[in-house]
């Protein structure tokens, strides 16, 4: 622009020289408020939390920065106040809005004891918080030190963009150069410099990949790297541990039968205050189903546990057994586990009473995630370490086209290897340490926020929901932004191609040349700033 406007004025085409400064001054301004617009959008994530709190001490009350919080401070929160650190509540009821963490649209009722997470408003009622994560420890510190970090790097189509747009740079005075010697016209040899451009690229490219980042981030899930958004967006197939990321990680009571035809609350009642004092999973999951369904779950003596078969105890007067068949019955007509339930059997003063099943329960997101997955074109499977009966019924279920069971962590890793050798380029989805070694070799490595702190450092891009709807729209989100790269790349080369082709034929006078080269970066830029999320949370709900 600058070797125009200086050719122009050298042949005394003034105002020519004046439009073209004009249109590249507008054109500029245009840009920085959509680069600006673009770091808003993820400043903003970074200015929510407040920057002093209310801090609970021996003497009352303190004022304190949110630098100083400590590990352990009691935290007030009044309502309507924002809540700055992750930790439990010790004081207080409340109904925090943690959509900007959890994704959960609705507020959630909380009381002593419950967890909260910093990002979230706490609508009713003043509470007073333990902190237990604070600062970039917390889920809402680790958004913005992911954010940060990303907007720091350059992904390969940002380096590709700045490549494209310096040989785009050459070629103007090229161009510019076979036009004079050509025509000997510098009217048309001006033109051609003035079209030829590479804004719409140079400056497109960035915003697209901060703003994808942004609305990414606003949706519950955060990008830790430019480069593993471009990478998303070339995934073909989806790989899904089973345990804690297609199913919650903890059994729950799914049936209740009976053997006699009782009342299935009865025999609930005797089996919970059995499992009372037990700490199997399975003894747990019974005892919170009962007290879920408002069911008394009274004291039990004499309680014995049994390794490998159960629990023995007195409950009400009567000897109520609670385990596998080796301990309760051999009752032809006792259920068994069948697909990816386990029987409890239930025994009362020797005979067999009923049995308990109890299944480690599919997300509520799980089916419908897979399902846009596969809609996308995208194929899925799963790898997991469970028995091979349990995973085919998930899968099943759930619809995933290929399973492999029964994996240790090095059988995980090898899997891994052998779809990249068959040519899959892959995403990863897992929670656990042993999950670990298989979301660091993907191409892309997605971890459940609700996972093991080793999976989460492991991966690329981290679920801070474990909504698995949530990998569904950050696919969506890095695709959308490839593809509006790629319209801009193609978009501006062919502009400039055809513009210097006109132009060197006469046909485009400086002016007009201008007019095009502003429109056409304008358009790009104005390509790129659809992708900057908007004032609205999870707006892909």
């Amino acid at each position: 622009m600058l070797i125009a406007i200086v050719a122009a004025a050298a042949i005394g085409e003034w105002t020519t020289a004046l439009v073209i400064t004009a249109f590249v001054l507008a054109a500029e301004i245009l840009e920085d408020l959509s680069m600006d617009r673009g770091r808003d959008a993820l400043t903003d994530l970074m200015s929510f939390l407040p920057e002093t709190v209310q801090v609970r001490n021996s003497g009352g009350t303190a004022i304190l920065p949110l630098a100083d919080v400590a590990e352990g401070d009691i935290i007030v929160v009044a309502p309507g106040g924002r809540i700055p650190v992750d930790g439990t509540v010790v004081v207080g009821e409340s109904t925090p809005d943690q959509s900007r963490i959890t994704g959960e649209p609705l507020p959630v009722d909380v009381t002593v004891g419950d967890e909260v997470f910093a990002g979230s408003i706490n609508q009713v009622g003043a509470v007073e918080i333990r902190a237990e994560r604070v600062g970039t420890d917390s889920s809402y510190g680790r958004i913005i030190a992911a954010v940060r970090h990303a907007q720091s790097t350059e992904p390969p189509v940002q380096r590709l963009a700045d490549r494209l747009a310096a040989y785009l740079v050459y070629l103007a005075p090229i161009g510019a150069a076979i036009t004079y010697l050509v025509t000997r016209d510098l009217t048309s040899t001006i033109a051609v410099v003035v079209v030829a451009g590479a804004c719409g690229i140079a400056a497109g490219t960035p915003l697209a990949v901060l703003a994808a980042i942004a609305r990414i981030a606003r949706s519950g899930a955060f990008v830790k790297d430019g480069a593993h958004l471009e990478a998303l967006s070339t995934v073909d197939t989806v790989i899904f541990d089973k345990t804690g990321t297609l199913t919650t990680g903890t059994p729950a009571v799914v049936d209740v039968r009976t053997a006699d035809g009782a009342d299935p609350d009865g025999l609930l009642v005797l089996a919970a205050a059995a499992e009372s004092y037990s700490e199997h999973p399975l003894g747990q999951a019974i005892v919170t189903h009962a007290r879920t369904q408002g069911l008394p779950v009274g004291p039990c003596g004499e309680f014995a546990y049994l390794p490998g078969r159960g629990v023995t105890a007195k409950v009400a007067g009567k000897a109520v057994a609670a385990g596998n068949r080796t301990l309760v019955t051999d009752a032809p007509e006792a259920v068994d586990g069948q697909g990816t339930a386990t029987a409890v059997h239930v025994g009362i003063d020797g005979d067999y009473a009923g049995t308990i099943l109890l299944a480690d329960t599919i997300r509520e997101s799980a089916q419908a995630a897979v399902a846009e997955l596969h809609r996308r074109g995208l194929r899925t499977m799963m790898i997991t370490g469970d028995q091979e009966a349990t995973a085919n019924a998930v899968a099943a279920e759930l619809g995933i086209d290929d399973v492999w069971a029964g994996l240790l962590p090095d059988e995980k890793l090898a899997a891994i290897d052998a779809e990249r050798a068959a040519g899959c380029r892959l995403a990863m989805v897992g929670d656990g340490v042993n999950d670990a070694p298989a979301l660091a070799r993907s191409q892309v490595g997605i971890a459940m926020g609700s996972g093991t702190d080793i999976a989460r450092e492991s991966s690329d891009v981290v679920l801070i929901s474990s909504d698995l709807d949530d990998i569904v729209h950050t696919v969506r989100v890095a695709r959308r932004a490839r593809r509006i790269v790629m319209f801009n790349f193609a978009g501006t080369i062919a502009v400039d191609l055809v513009g210097m082709a006109l132009a060197a034929f006469g046909m485009l006078s400086p002016v007009l040349a201008a007019f095009i080269h502003v429109g056409s970066e304008t358009a790009f830029i104005l390509n790129s700033a659809r992708l900057i999320p908007g004032r609205a949370r999870r707006q892909h709900r």
